[in-house]
């Protein structure tokens, strides 16, 4: 019986940076923790990265937009504003590529 082989390369896409700038935003609230509200960010945040959102990225938008004011309202640090910005240009982007039906 034979094993699938894990393919060698890989297509990066839109997709693949809007989780990777997820992932850094989680992390920079889980290493910055204090601020207002920051708790609740993480849930969101993790709720922005389920399976779910992931298949819906209509949903995943709502859920940031919830984040961003978490975020705004929190007074969060600079470093998770700069994740944030980062998220923002690529959800728009996502989005855009997606109304041109280009994922």
């Amino acid at each position: 019986m034979g094993f699938d082989t894990e393919p060698t390369g890989f297509e990066k896409t839109i997709l693949s940076d809007l989780q990777g700038a997820w992932q850094c935003l989680r992390r920079e609230v889980a290493d910055n923790p204090g601020f207002d509200g920051w708790d609740r960010t993480l849930f969101h945040i993790d709720e922005a990265m389920s399976w779910e959102c992931v298949r819906n990225l209509r949903q995943m938008n709502k859920t940031l937009v919830l984040v961003r004011n978490l975020i705004q309202r929190g007074k969060a640090p600079a470093g998770v504003l700069e994740c944030l910005d980062s998220i923002n240009e690529l959800m728009a982007e996502t989005l855009e590529a997606l109304d041109h039906h280009e994922i």
